[in-house]
């Protein structure tokens, strides 16, 4: 009994001692908190937290990269736009070829036949070379020069349309390039570029349609009885064109009953070249004389043009006379010259101008310039 009671033996109303499952520091008053498991999740979700940063960092940095990838597009796109429209096809250049095409609907058409010269037989079986104007079918001729008139009426109406649709293409383009936003005209790039393609097809049709073509018809143009059994040899036939003529408006002037006419020609020809002249005499709708015009040839430039009257208006219109090979002509300039009024003389001795009522006493003599009327020369 000593030896359990000495060993801390526990008797039946006594309770042991007791010993904490943590050990024995407890009873010295210091407390030790352990982790749980749920303390650990927490530098897990700040790692979390930390890689889904960095991960937002890394598309933030890929969508502005996409976005300055989209804009440098979008300014490479506009600027091939942008200089297609100053380079080829600025509002400059278009109206150069405006110009070029009212001076062309203005000339002369002619039609160019190679070789001019053929080796036929007369009739004395003896070989000669003749002017093709000379052996041609003259029915033929008026044929070929039928399809002529048609191909250059044709070839005008053309370059009329086209230079409307690159007007009317180089506007529309304008227009979309500036008021476009950028997402819009990267989206419809492909509609744009074809417009581009359209426009500079339509600007080469231009070019190539300004200058005259070559005539494909099936018509002969001389008999294979002119030829003698002869094979029939290779006739080319093309257009050509030659400018108009235009009057010095300075050189140009009336006296009292003769006028000098002075034109304006491009080409150079020789001085044989012929040119037709119609004389009007311009009447007012209330008077009752009747009207007055002829048509005058000449080869010299300046001419005098006689038997006029004083104090008349009169319209001169001059055009290059016809010829064989004159295929189309449309237009032919005008000018409209006062010749100068008889003077009076009073009883004192003065002189008075009866065009205007005023008088002057130096004239400059019957032979002085006249006013000339300024008008614009119009097509008929």
């Amino acid at each position: 009994m000593a030896t359990a009671a000495a060993c801390g033996a526990v008797g039946p109303g006594r309770a042991g001692p007791r010993v904490h499952p943590a050990g024995p520091h407890r009873d010295r008053g210091t407390c030790t908190h352990l982790r749980g498991p749920d303390e650990h999740l927490s530098f897990e979700s700040m790692a979390k937290v930390f890689s889904e940063t960095e991960t937002s960092s890394e598309s933030m940095a890929t969508r502005e990269g996409q976005d300055n990838a989209t804009v440098q597009q979008y300014m490479r796109n506009k600027n091939l736009v942008l200089d297609f429209l100053h380079n080829e096809l600025n509002p400059r250049l278009l109206r150069y070829h405006w110009n070029r095409f009212n001076l062309l609907k203005k000339c002369y058409f002619y039609l160019k036949i190679e070789p001019r010269h053929l080796c036929v037989r007369d009739p004395n079986n003896m070989m000669i070379c003749a002017d093709i104007l000379q052996i041609a079918n003259p029915c033929q001729l008026q044929k070929i020069k039928k399809v002529g008139k048609k191909q250059t009426e044709i070839q005008l109406a053309l370059l009329t349309e086209l230079l409307e649709q690159l007007d009317r293409g180089r506007k529309e383009l304008s227009h979309y390039v500036e008021t476009c936003d950028m997402a819009t005209f990267l989206s419809q790039w492909d509609l744009t570029i074809k417009k581009v393609l359209k426009l500079s097809v339509l600007f080469s049709k231009l070019i190539a349609l300004e200058e005259p073509r070559k005539l494909h018809v099936k018509h002969s143009l001389v008999s294979q009885v002119i030829l003698g059994g002869a094979v029939h040899p290779h006739i080319s036939l093309s257009l050509y064109t030659k400018k108009p003529p235009i009057f010095d408006r300075r050189e140009s002037f009336a006296s009292q009953n003769w006028a000098q006419l002075k034109w304006i020609n491009e080409n150079q020809e020789s001085h044989l070249e012929r040119w037709q002249l119609e004389i009007k005499l311009v009447t007012d709708d209330s008077q009752t004389e009747p009207g007055y015009s002829r048509i005058q040839e000449v080869i010299s430039n300046p001419c005098v043009i006689h038997h006029l009257q004083p104090g008349r208006l009169y319209e001169f219109r001059v055009k290059r006379s016809d010829t064989h090979t004159l295929v189309y002509s449309q237009w032919h300039d005008r000018l409209v010259l006062e010749t100068k009024t008889v003077p009076v003389e009073d009883n004192n001795g003065s002189t008075n101008g009866s065009t205007n009522g005023s008088t002057n006493g130096s004239t400059n003599g019957s032979f002085g310039f006249t006013r000339r009327l300024t008008r614009t020369s119009s097509s008929f």
